[in-house]
């Protein structure tokens, strides 16, 4: 599993920072290097996350930083790794929804993210956006609805996977507007986009970050996006509520936890650090650029979103009839 130093990291990224223009380091948080986990493959927002945050992290307590990429099982293996770590605040996991949606679709887990999980930081959150490819008539949502509820049963919509947080998306929209439209889960977003693309598919509600490009590039046609505001990437689309579906709103949350049992202390000591690193200018034009609306909250309110959202979409995963996996 590969592991970068502070100063590869600082490589990686290509910003440019002099590490003379850093902070004074601060006293530090614990007696060894700390650890980001993220649970999915290098490259990725999630990972180009932890490891920004954590350079910084790294200069302003003069402790090494490094991310270890723990793929598999919809992000679980990466967070079971986490709550079995010692809660001391060395190991740090670099989340997002799965968390909430996780305990609802899988009959056995390793852990509960409520029990086994300590909130530190809520980073922030990305829209999705609705997509159609280019033969589809629909130039928004509401020609989209009336086209599905015309050919019930006819449109299909594509999804990385089965309990994805854009399939359950989709599924609230079914539920909202009382369409029916078909769902063909795939192994991974660029592979649903690109049969989209090619006309295979004719629904896709991809997150607005990887999205984006490609509705500025012509190759399919945006609808809307499904945040409570527009989104500076795709500033031209409505939402969800503007363009007509009342109450319509589905943001994917990217945060940092600890293990559980974590002291109180160590937790907010490291959200102070995280929410000033988010302050950084150049920090936030980066996470801005990749569609994130910057939130930096705390230990409490992240928890309530947890637990919120774990309700929240346990209830559409049983009105959709969606079967646990084992």
């Amino acid at each position: 599993m590969p592991v970068l130093s502070r100063v590869a990291a600082l490589a990686f990224l290509g910003l440019g920072v002099a590490l003379s223009t850093a902070p004074s380091p601060a006293q530090p948080i614990v007696s060894k290097p700390l650890k980001f986990v993220v649970p999915f493959g290098p490259g990725g927002s999630g990972d180009t996350i932890a490891r920004l945050i954590g350079q910084h992290l790294s200069e302003r307590i003069g402790q090494p930083v490094v991310v270890e990429n723990r793929m598999g099982a919809g992000g679980n293996i990466g967070a079971d790794a986490v709550a079995k770590s010692d809660p001391d605040g060395a190991t740090l996991l670099m989340a997002a929804n799965y968390l909430a949606i996780a305990p609802n679709l899988y009959k056995k887990m390793n852990y509960n993210p409520m029990k086994d999980l300590a909130p530190v930081t809520l980073i922030g959150s990305t829209p999705m956006v609705v997509v159609v490819n280019l033969q589809v008539p629909a130039k928004s949502i509401a020609e989209l609805i009336a086209l599905a509820k015309s050919k019930p049963g006819e449109l299909a919509y594509a999804t990385p996977g089965l309990g994805t947080s854009t399939h359950l998306a989709c599924e609230l929209l079914k539920q909202q507007t009382g369409i029916d439209i078909r769902h063909v889960p795939y192994r991974a977003n660029p592979l649903a986009m690109n049969d989209v693309i090619a006309g295979q598919i004719p629904v896709f509600m991809d997150l607005a970050t990887t999205g984006a490009p490609h509705v500025r590039g012509g190759k399919v046609r945006g609808l809307a996006t499904t945040g409570l505001k527009r989104t500076p990437i795709l500033p031209d689309l409505p939402t969800m509520i503007e363009a007509g579906v009342p109450d319509y709103e589905v943001t994917t949350w990217i945060a940092v936890f600890a293990a559980g049992g974590t002291p109180r202390h160590t937790a907010e000591r490291l959200h102070k650090e995280i929410a000033a690193i988010l302050a950084i200018p150049a920090v936030k034009e980066r996470l801005t650029g990749f569609g994130i609306d910057i939130a930096a909250e705390g230990p409490e309110k992240l928890g309530s979103l947890l637990k919120s959202d774990t309700d929240r979409w346990g209830a559409v995963i049983q009105k959709a009839g969606i079967a646990r996996i084992d």
